[in-house]
């Protein structure tokens, strides 16, 4: 069964805590495909993670790019899986595409976006009742990631 996971930002902007949490999948040997809504900002990202660390780089590409199929990370807008990821971060309210086609969803929503707070509220809730596992973390005041339920 697929794991769901709701990350509520509160803290920090979604460019500081997204790249630490790919990082974790590509570690423990997970593809990941991260999701956004618009072209800009995927593309945003794209040069995000190539310089967010000093010392070292997320390897990715964008859906768009070539050999998207071998990106151990891919940046899209579309619901397709690309690089066949086993992890699919939706972020900016991205329409995410069936959970069931993934090890692990994780959806991540700005707390001060009134748009995303409610979608990510109406995924929880069409998920909660299609029956699916879900877990919710919240920032807190020092950014670390706390389980609320």
């Amino acid at each position: 069964m697929t794991d769901v996971l709701f990350y509520h930002l509160t803290e920090t902007r979604l460019e500081d805590a997204l790249p630490p949490l790919i990082d974790k999948s590509v570690e423990r040997g997970w593809r990941v495909a991260v999701q956004t809504r618009e072209p800009a900002r995927r593309d945003a990202l794209d040069a995000h993670l190539w310089t967010f660390r000093e010392e070292s780089f997320l390897p990715h590409g964008i859906d768009e790019g070539d050999f998207a199929e071998s990106q151990p990370v891919l940046l899209t807008v579309t619901s397709g899986n690309a690089n066949a990821a086993t992890v699919r971060f939706i972020i900016d309210g991205a329409e995410p595409p069936p959970v069931e086609a993934y090890e692990r969803i994780v959806f991540m929503f700005d707390g001060h976006d009134q748009e995303q707070l409610e979608a990510a509220r109406a995924q929880w809730k069409k998920l909660k009742g299609e029956g699916h596992n879900l877990t919710y973390w919240q920032q807190t005041p020092e950014g670390r990631w706390e389980k609320k339920a």
